[in-house]
């Protein structure tokens, strides 16, 4: 006979459980986003707080990880639509202090079904990003961007599980309200790398990543010193799936 008593404490039980999480996570929220230093980091106030607002995201979505349920995932012919966000900064040279940060919109087709040797096998997709955000925090101002990367080569690891590593090649076009780097060109060119990883879920995904970037006018102007950029990137998304 199942007691009542016993199954109104473990209700409670989950109900405390749940109310300490979500409380957890909105005090996690508010230092991060408020009161925190991230680790010693300085830059640019602007760049600080864009970086807390993109962790207090990228925390966000893990949390949520342990309810994720594995779906089909991408497939041969099926598309990718995604919405996605990213910031960091130059890492090197004289634009080492240079914050950058920026949104956009993906569509992309799956083109191959898995194939390829070992751990490396894999689906080849191709995809094309619109970036009507795109924000390079400079020492003396800030430069307000569009930009399109009108091609990105993802490989997606042919794993079953609702986590998918992949790594990306690509690269676009950038124009700014300002010079980018300072004293340089209103237009600039960008190549990146990515390494990331998309968590299913039973109707769309989560992906987060790691991305080198590199920013340049490839000779435009004169001098040419470039930005080179460490960005974490955050990405809301779906799979739909070959009929």
């Amino acid at each position: 006979m199942i007691n009542t008593n016993d199954c109104h404490l473990h209700h409670l039980h989950l109900s405390q459980i749940k109310q300490k999480r979500v409380a957890f996570r909105t005090n996690f929220l508010y230092l991060l986003c408020t009161k925190t230093p991230l680790a010693g980091i300085k830059g640019p106030e602007g760049d600080t707080a864009v970086r807390r607002i993109f962790i207090a995201l990228v925390f966000v979505a893990f949390l949520n990880a342990p309810a994720v349920r594995g779906q089909a995932g991408p497939v041969e012919g099926g598309h990718e639509l995604q919405i996605w966000t990213g910031g960091g900064h130059g890492i090197n040279g004289s634009q080492s202090g240079d914050g950058v940060w920026n949104a956009g919109f993906r569509y992309g087709l799956i083109l191959t079904a898995p194939h390829g040797p070992g751990f490396l096998r894999g689906r080849l997709e191709y995809a094309v990003d619109a970036v009507p955000v795109f924000l390079v925090v400079q020492k003396t101002n800030t430069a307000y961007g569009v930009g399109v990367n009108p091609f990105a080569f993802k490989w997606a690891l042919d794993r079953h599980s609702h986590v998918v590593p992949y790594f990306e090649l690509g690269g676009g076009t950038l124009f700014t309200s300002a010079k980018v780097p300072e004293g340089t060109s209103r237009i600039n060119f960008t190549t990146s790398a990515a390494l990331g990883l998309h968590f299913l879920r039973s109707k769309d995904n989560i992906s987060a990543e790691v991305r080198y970037m590199h920013i340049s006018n490839a000779g435009l102007a004169t001098p040419n010193p470039g930005i080179n950029t460490i960005q974490f990137r955050l990405g809301f998304g779906m799979f739909s799936q070959k009929e």
